[in-house]
């Protein structure tokens, strides 16, 4: 690798590093408008990170709808959390493109019961809390990302564990909706396990950098190699 396609890696990388704990940090201490400054730019600067190593055009799409996703629901506003949901729900659709092109292996049979599992489970306990209007719109969300983390989970370790973190994040925010009770400063915990998914989901499926798939002249990320 040289010098200048080093930094063109390191460089954001560093930078979404340095996003992170400002974000975080200022949620801690409730800067909202250091929270409010550093959200938008979280994904993109990862998208670069990502358009650096190679990643397909799935991976930087997926990223920049979790910003559109994160730039709505910083909004407020029940209509602009349907909307960012939406955007989400794009994002695994890219992720789910981005597993099928690269044709990760199946995952095994006990892994998608006991994900099948824990989807009826949650929705089923949530299901009461939630306002009528919502039910469907947040039962079908979850059940999109619920095969989203499914097929990371067969796409290797890395993207697995970002795909599990994804459900728990969205789960804590779910919980919100439903009056559940929830860790001190709930956002930090939100925040914290979003980040780390996408960020597992992005180095996961870059981690052995692009080679070109064989019999064509495209440039696809290798299968990542299990930590």
């Amino acid at each position: 690798m040289t010098a200048a396609a080093g930094r063109a890696t390191t460089v954001p990388l560093a930078l979404f590093a340095l996003l992170t704990a400002v974000h975080l940090a200022a949620l801690l201490v409730d800067a909202t408008t250091a929270v409010h400054l550093t959200k938008p730019a979280l994904m993109p600067v990862l998208a670069v990170w990502a358009l650096a190593r190679g990643g397909p055009w799935p991976l930087p799409a997926a990223l920049l709808c979790g910003c559109g996703g994160d730039v709505l629901l910083q909004i407020g506003g029940e209509t602009a959390f349907l909307a960012g949901m939406g955007c989400f729900a794009a994002g695994h659709l890219c992720y789910l493109t981005l597993f099928a092109r690269a044709g990760r292996r199946r995952t095994r049979p006990w892994a998608a019961a006991g994900y099948g599992a824990a989807w009826l489970g949650t929705v089923a306990l949530l299901w009461p809390g939630l306002a009528p209007h919502l039910r469907l719109p947040v039962a079908g969300y979850s059940l999109l990302l619920t095969v989203m983390a499914l097929a990371a989970l067969g796409a290797g370790v890395w993207s697995g564990l970002g795909g599990a973190l994804f459900m728990l994040s969205d789960t804590l925010i779910a919980a919100g909706l439903a009056d559940w009770p929830r860790p001190p400063v709930p956002q930090f915990w939100i925040m914290a396990t979003y980040m780390a998914a996408q960020w597992l989901l992005t180095a996961g499926a870059t981690r052995d950098g692009p080679a070109p798939r064989a019999g064509t002249g495209a440039r696809q990320p290798m299968t990542p190699v299990r930590p």
